[in-house]
């Protein structure tokens, strides 16, 4: 959300636009402390009341934001949002799953992770919208009633699941070691920090370029391409997992390469901004079905450390992002994402044997008539 309002965050706060961003540093460092050890704790926990333990701690730390006149406490909601963030992603794709026959578990991980790819894609510009039209507070307000009525939702509507026992649980080694699983992580990283450099400072990268009031309508844009994406993604990942992942990560780089050289038409920024949406779309659910995958039995808390690297990359593109910003200019940050996406790129298409596969169902169901 702090995407689309820095620059009525930092003028409120009083600090600069650099500093504002740093409300998504810290939510990105609280989900990576988080993530492995809380997953790790509560992994004996059923599932239903995890969730709700998490959903609710989003309702506290946005409150505390809404509400909040100080950078200070700003980073302190923040940083606890990202803490049950943390837990909340690496608990909804296994979630996802269980729920469903074996054939269907990437589509239904990218209906289920759907949600988190409209709230980047429809919630950004919608909060970009309120904080220019009303003020960024009532936007975190909005959410938190939007949370209390989701708790309600879920205490009514959503199945529950056992966790696991302490028997069936795999030492964190086991999970680095399993084949495929360390380049899908890495791949994470890198792609995650390319689109979090552009997306956290996406205001001041389109303000040199005349077009600081069509931020909202920018991101729209990249929002609405998105959904497209999602929709492709569930349709295609079950028997195209590799083909989708080579194609986000080589969309996102044209996308760059399009903002680096052409960004003085505005015309070509919002193609670039709809080849971004087609990217990024549809991601998380790649990267999460990929090393579900790959890690099997040890997948909840592989999951986990998707989510620290996810959010590892967030954080680090909140400091790399804003150092860029001060030192060499808003157009810098287009070269630098392309830099990252281009060994991105080449991992994923090596890990062709372990980790972005083809056909993964097929593969899912002979391991287990082996089995």
């Amino acid at each position: 959300m702090p995407a689309g309002m820095l620059s009525q965050m930092s003028r409120d706060l009083g600090v600069s636009e650099a500093a504002a961003g740093q409300s998504v540093t810290v939510f990105a460092i609280g989900a990576i402390l988080a993530a492995v050890p809380l997953t790790r704790a509560t992994i004996g926990w059923r599932r239903k009341r995890l969730l709700l333990f998490a959903i609710s701690g989003f309702a506290v730390a946005n409150t505390i934001t809404a509400f909040s006149d100080s950078l200070a406490l700003t980073l302190t909601a923040r940083f606890l949002g990202g803490i049950v963030g943390g837990l909340l992603w690496a608990l909804l794709a296994g979630y996802a799953r269980r729920m469903v026959p074996a054939h269907q578990r990437g589509k239904a991980m990218a209906i289920a992770m759907a949600g988190a790819t409209v709230a980047l894609s429809v919630g950004v510009p919608a909060a970009a919208f309120l904080a220019k039209v009303v003020e960024w507070r009532f936007a975190f307000g909005i959410i938190t009633l939007v949370t209390l009525a989701l708790i309600v939702w879920v205490i009514a509507t959503v199945p529950n699941f056992p966790g696991q026992s302490k028997g069936a649980r795999l030492p964190l080694v086991h999970t680095f070691r399993t084949p495929g699983v360390a380049p899908i992580l890495v791949v994470t990283l890198t792609f995650v920090l390319a689109h979090n450099t552009l997306f956290t400072y996406v205001a001041p990268l389109l303000a040199p370029l005349g077009m600081a009031g069509q931020v909202d309508s920018v991101l729209l844009t990249f929002g609405l391409v998105s959904l497209v994406s999602i929709w492709l993604t569930g349709v295609l990942i079950d028997r195209h997992l590799r083909m989708l992942m080579i194609s986000a990560c080589a969309l996102l780089a044209t996308a760059a390469l399009v903002l680096s050289v052409f960004s003085g038409t505005p015309a070509l920024v919002y193609a670039s901004a709809a080849l971004w949406g087609l990217a990024f779309g549809g991601a998380s659910t790649l990267l999460q079905t990929a090393i579900a995958d790959a890690a099997g039995p040890a997948g909840d808390v592989a999951q986990a450390l998707l989510t620290t690297c996810w959010n590892t990359g967030i954080a680090a593109s909140g400091v790399i992002g804003g150092i860029t910003l001060h030192v060499l200019g808003s157009p810098s940050l287009s070269w630098i994402t392309l830099a990252l996406l281009l060994p991105t790129l080449a991992l994923v298409i090596g890990a062709r044997r372990h980790g972005f596969t083809s056909r993964t169902f097929e593969r899912e169901t002979s391991s287990r008539t082996d089995a």
